[in-house]
C-alpha cells in the first residue's frame, strides 16, 4: 500500500529530491517516510507544508486498514443457513475458528453470534408454530410464514452487514457482546 507522502508527491509531479529540497530534509530521509517510517513533530510539518496540505492528513492516511477480506467470506457463507439448515452457524463458526488474524476473528465471532441468535429464534417458532395455528383456527401453515419472514430477514442481515464490511470494515448489525 503506498503512503499518504508518496501518493501526495506524485500527484504533485515531484521527485524524492524535490521534495527533500523544498521540505529541508534529506533525500535519505524522505525515502525512509516513503517506505513506512513514522511521522513526526519537524518532519511532519516541512512534509505537510512542502506538499500544501494538513500535517493530520499525513498521519492518518498512513494508517493501514485491516484486511477483512476473510470476514467478508465469513458473512458470505452465512448464506449457506438459507439453504442448509444450521450451515449459516456451522461453516461461519468454521471459518472463524481457523482465522488467525484477530481482527477478522472478532469479526467472524459477531457474524456467528447474530447467526446463532436467528437458528434459535426460527427453531423456537417452527416448534410452536402448529399450536399457535391450532390455537388460532388458521388454515394456512403458519410454519410457511415463520420461515419465510426468517429468510428475508437473514438474507437482509447478511447482505446489510457485507454492505458495511465493504464500506466502514466494520458491522452495521450486530450484537452490543458477542458471546463467543
Amino acid at each position: 500500500m503506498k503512503n499518504a507522502v508518496k501518493i501526495l508527491r506524485e500527484k504533485k509531479n515531484m521527485t524524492q529530491a524535490e521534495l527533500a529540497e523544498r521540505s529541508g530534509l534529506s533525500l535519505r530521509t524522505v525515502q525512509r517516510i516513503e517506505a513506512g517510517s513514522i511521522l513526526k513533530g519537524f518532519t511532519l510539518k516541512a512534509l505537510a507544508k512542502a506538499l500544501e496540505t494538513e500535517p493530520e492528513t499525513l498521519i492518518f492516511s498512513n494508517e493501514e486498514t485491516p484486511n477483512i477480506d476473510r470476514a467478508k467470506l465469513i458473512n458470505l457463507v452465512a448464506l449457506s443457513g438459507l439453504i442448509i439448515p444450521y450451515g449459516g452457524v456451522i461453516f461461519p463458526l468454521i471459518l472463524t475458528y481457523k482465522t488467525k488474524d484477530p481482527v477478522n476473528k472478532e469479526l467472524g465471532k459477531n457474524i456467528v453470534s447474530i447467526q446463532i441468535i436467528l437458528a434459535v429464534i426460527v427453531s423456537v417458532l417452527m416448534i410452536v408454530s402448529p399450536f399457535i395455528q391450532k390455537e388460532l383456527s388458521l388454515k394456512i401453515p403458519l410454519f410457511l410464514i415463520f420461515l419465510i419472514a426468517f429468510l428475508c430477514v437473514k438474507l437482509l442481515i447478511i447482505i446489510r452487514n457485507g454492505m458495511c464490511l465493504n464500506k466502514n470494515g466494520d458491522l452495521c448489525i450486530k450484537l452490543k457482546n458477542s458471546f463467543l
